[in-house]
C-alpha cells in the first residue's frame, strides 16, 4: 500500500486517537500509564516530557543568565557552556543514561532533553540582560535604585523579548527531540514512529512524523503568541516602527 494512503488511514481512524482501552492503562505495579496505542495519550505524554525538560532547564539557566548578565561577567563561560551543551548528541546521552543508575524510560529522556534545552535559554537571558544600554542602567542607579532593583525593575523587563525568544526556541527544539524517547523505552509520539519501523508499516512512520511536525508547528505558534504577550507594549511598538522604517 502507498505509505501516504496508509498514513491517511492511520490518522483517520478514531480508534488510533483514543486507543482501544482509553487514554490510560494500569501497569503491573498498579500505577496509571499513558496508553501506547492512543495518539491523544502519546501527545499528552510528549508535551509532559517537553514541559518537564524545559522547566528544569529554565530553572537553572534563567537565574544564571540573569546574574551573569547583570554583572556583565562570564560571557565567555556562557558561550562555552552553551556550545558544549549543543554539541552533546541527545541519543548518545540517552545511551549513557541507560548504562547508568538513571536507566531507560521517560526520566532519562527528560534529563537529556533538559540538557539540550539549556543553551538557548542561557544564551538569550545573558544577552538580553547584558545588552541593556549602560545609560539606562546609570540613570536607574542615579535615581537611587539598588543593584537588585536595577536588575529586576529595569534590565529584566527590557530583556524579556530575548528571554522569551530563547524559551520559544528551547521548547520547539525539545518537542522535536522528545521522539527519541521511544528508542529507550520511553513514551511520546516517537512510539508511533518506532513501532512503524519495527513492523515495517511505513505509512505509520509517516503518520508519526506528521504528528511530530504538526505538534512542533502548533507549539511554535503558541510560544510566538506568548512571546508577544510577554513583551512590553512599548518595546513592541518600537520594534514595529523599526520594521516599518526598514521597509
Amino acid at each position: 500500500m502507498n505509505p501516504i494512503v496508509e498514513a491517511w488511514q492511520y490518522l483517520a481512524d478514531p480508534v488510533n486517537w483514543t486507543g482501544e482501552n482509553g487514554l490510560f492503562r494500569t501497569a503491573f505495579d498498579g500505577s496509571l500509564r499513558f496508553s501506547q496505542d492512543s495518539i491523544l495519550a502519546l501527545t499528552i505524554e510528549h508535551l509532559y516530557m517537553t514541559a518537564a525538560a524545559v522547566l528544569i532547564a529554565a530553572g537553572i539557566a534563567l537565574p544564571v543568565g540573569i546574574l551573569l548578565g547583570h554583572f556583565r561577567r562570564g560571557g565567555e563561560v556562557t558561550v562555552v557552556i552553551s556550545n558544549i551543551s549543543r554539541a552533546l548528541p541527545t541519543l548518545a546521552l540517552l545511551t549513557l543514561f541507560a548504562a547508568s543508575a538513571i536507566g531507560f524510560g521517560n526520566t532519562a529522556v527528560i534529563i537529556a532533553a533538559a540538557i539540550f534545552a539549556f543553551p538557548p535559554i542561557l544564551t538569550n537571558t545573558y544577552t538580553g540582560m547584558a545588552g541593556v544600554d549602560a545609560d539606562v542602567r546609570d540613570a536607574a542607579t542615579g535615581q537611587g535604585m539598588s543593584s537588585l532593583q536595577v536588575a529586576t525593575r529595569v534590565e529584566l523587563p527590557l530583556a524579556v523579548p530575548l528571554i522569551a525568544g530563547g524559551l520559544r526556541t528551547s521548547v520547539v527544539q525539545t518537542v522535536a527531540t522528545v521522539p527519541l524517547a521511544a528508542l529507550v523505552g520511553g513514551g511520546g509520539l516517537g512510539v508511533i514512529i518506532n513501532l512503524g519501523f519495527a513492523t515495517t508499516r511505513y505509512g505509520q512512520v509517516l503518520a508519526g512524523a506528521i504528528l511530530v511536525a504538526g505538534l512542533s508547528l502548533l507549539v511554535d505558534w503558541g510560544m510566538a503568541r506568548l512571546e508577544r504577550a510577554a513583551t512590553p507594549r512599548a518595546l513592541r511598538l518600537i520594534a514595529e516602527s523599526e520594521k516599518v522604517t526598514a521597509s
